[in-house]
């Protein structure tokens, strides 16, 4: 496996983690227990933000990549 494709298949399971992670949030509320609730959004969120750093990171090595072309 080359960078490319493993900068493609992690981008795609961050893809899949992030729709994924969206289908939690409208299934919390009929847990009905606003202790277990909170932790889950904040759970949920700080999940999200962990992603979107690899994601970034992902653009970032790419940007690299594509600079050294030119």
């Amino acid at each position: 496996m080359d960078r490319q494709e493993a900068t493609e298949q992690i981008r795609s399971v961050c893809n899949n983690i992030a729709r994924e992670l969206m289908k939690i949030h409208p299934a919390v509320p009929a847990l009905k227990d606003e202790e277990t609730q909170k932790v889950l959004y904040e759970t949920v969120y700080e999940l999200t933000k962990h992603v979107e750093v690899i994601k970034k990171k992902l653009n970032r090595l790419a940007a690299t990549d594509d600079s050294k072309l030119l």
